[in-house]
């Protein structure tokens, strides 16, 4: 048999279908994976008859690719990833090619790069979006990392990955060591948001309008062929309007504690490293840690009391807001993203496109919509684009919905029900239209307790001032700070 185009390690059901995606697209894959009891099920089983070579040892990997050698990595982000690192370096040579494809977290992909590189060989950090069916069918992927590996990889990686409406495909290099990983783990936390907002809406219909599944199933059908058309707005149809065997509704049986895997987390705690106000983002994923507090919120539902004000308005008119108000807080939660990832490129020195990242999330990916077409031609028109809400499609697009927004978050208000990822969304566009913001309280504040010093609007910027409010504290002055 020849030899293999690429080998993979990691026979979990990303791995397996990544392999059987990467065979069909015309490409012999070799297999390893650390249990070699699952690589002969997989050779016995869904790979039987296809070019696809099982190997029993790292070394028997590395002797069945073509060279330079390219090995994939679909395994725990982590620790487990440095160590098959160790166990591929001594059976590679200079040029081969090893590839990160789990949710490593970027500053682990910069390192590993670094550390690579300098054993003489290349390394590639990358996202890789769409879950099982993704890797199957298409993902989207998101690669960074040595930019001399890209030429190897790109036409597997272009060939599997899927296709946008416009035949393109949905990966692209994202630039240099932990780029990649950087993109995906913003993707992921754009996905958070966008799931958070799609529940608070959804808890509106069902809490405060008193809509059934089947009602609620309807709108959101509706809803995905208009501008909210997306694949999270699709599956949410569909799960509302799906019953088991014995007819019951699924959805009512399943209990309200949500998961995380942490790269919502790391989103956030990147945004607070690069000083951006990620607001939305970091309300949903402290609304799933809130969640997972069943027992002490059961508890406290039987203590603490709420309005009782009960919904008397036009149903029809209120679910019309319920439409404009998410597709305005998705445009925040996009802008809020995009911030991220300016601050990212500027931090780390990253050539990032900002167009072409909206381009590859187009198929493939959890967030896939037909939203990000307008994303693409925002930066397309402008890559130097602050801020989306500055483009003018999203400014008319936000000056149209925000009466409804506002009525959303007012109702919700009056109702009891929770919105944070809506309500922090309309205070970010509130906070960032308006020209002064009452920071300049604060920063006396600070300056009357710690003489951290202020700025003037008389003065230039950069020159640095203290007050001794009390008479007591002297003219010295602590460090200034940073804005």
């Amino acid at each position: 048999m020849s030899k293999a185009d690429i080998g993979l390690i990691g026979l979990a059901v990303m791995g397996e279908n990544l392999i059987l995606n990467m065979e069909s697209k015309g490409f012999t894959v070799a297999c390893y994976n650390r249990t070699v009891s699952k690589v002969d099920n997989f050779i016995n089983g869904r790979a039987k008859g296809k070019n696809i070579i099982g190997c029993k040892s790292i070394e028997e990997l590395a002797e069945n690719l073509n060279k330079p050698r390219k090995i994939m990595l679909m395994v725990k982000a982590g620790k487990p990833v440095d160590d098959f690192i160790e166990q591929l370096l001594p059976h590679l040579e200079d040029g081969d090619i090893i590839i990160d494809g789990g949710n490593s977290h970027f500053p682990d992909t910069i390192r590993r790069t670094e550390y690579v590189e300098s054993k003489g060989k290349l390394y590639i950090g990358t996202g890789v979006s769409g879950g099982e069916e993704g890797a199957l069918r298409g993902p989207s992927i998101m690669p960074g990392g040595s930019p001399a590996a890209w030429q190897h990889i790109k036409p597997i990686f272009q060939s599997i990955a899927a296709k946008a409406p416009d035949g393109q495909s949905c990966c692209e290099w994202m630039g240099e060591n932990g780029a990649g990983h950087f993109v995906k783990m913003t993707h992921n936390g754009i996905e958070y948001g966008d799931m958070q907002m799609i529940c608070e809406t959804y808890q509106m219909m069902k809490e405060g309008l008193g809509m059934t599944n089947q009602e609620m199933h309807e709108v959101f059908a509706k809803w995905n062929k208009g501008e909210l058309n997306s694949y999270l707005i699709e599956i949410t149809r569909d799960i509302l309007g799906y019953k088991d065997e014995d007819g019951n509704e699924v959805i009512d049986l399943i209990l309200d504690t949500a998961g995380q895997k942490g790269t919502g987390k790391w989103t956030g705690i990147e945004a607070l490293n690069l000083g951006q106000p990620l607001t939305l983002i970091g309300e949903a994923v402290f609304a799933r840690c809130l969640s997972a507090l069943k027992k002490e919120r059961l508890a406290a539902s039987k203590i603490l009391k709420g309005p009782r004000a009960k919904f008397r308005g036009d149903r029809s008119k209120s679910i019309e807001d319920l439409r404009a108000a998410l597709y305005a807080s998705k445009i925040v939660s996009y802008a809020q993203g995009y911030q991220l990832l300016r601050a990212a490129a500027k931090e780390h020195n990253w050539n990032l496109n900002y167009g072409g990242i909206a381009s590859i999330w187009r198929g493939g990916c959890i967030i896939r919509s037909a939203f990000l077409n307008k994303i693409k031609g925002a930066f397309d028109k402008n890559p130097d684009l602050e801020n989306l809400l500055l483009d003018p499609f999203f400014k008319r697009a936000v000056a149209k919905g925000q009466a409804s927004w506002r009525r959303v978050v007012n109702t919700a208000v009056k109702l009891g029900i929770p919105t944070p990822a809506m309500s922090s969304a309309l205070a970010f566009y509130d906070g960032y239209r308006h020209e002064r913001l009452p920071a300049n309280l604060l920063q006396a504040q600070r300056d009357y307790f710690g003489a951290h010093t202020y700025e003037r609007v008389d003065k230039a910027r950069g020159e640095f001032f203290h007050t001794n409010w009390t008479g007591r504290g002297g003219t010295t002055a602590s460090s200034t700070y940073t804005a």
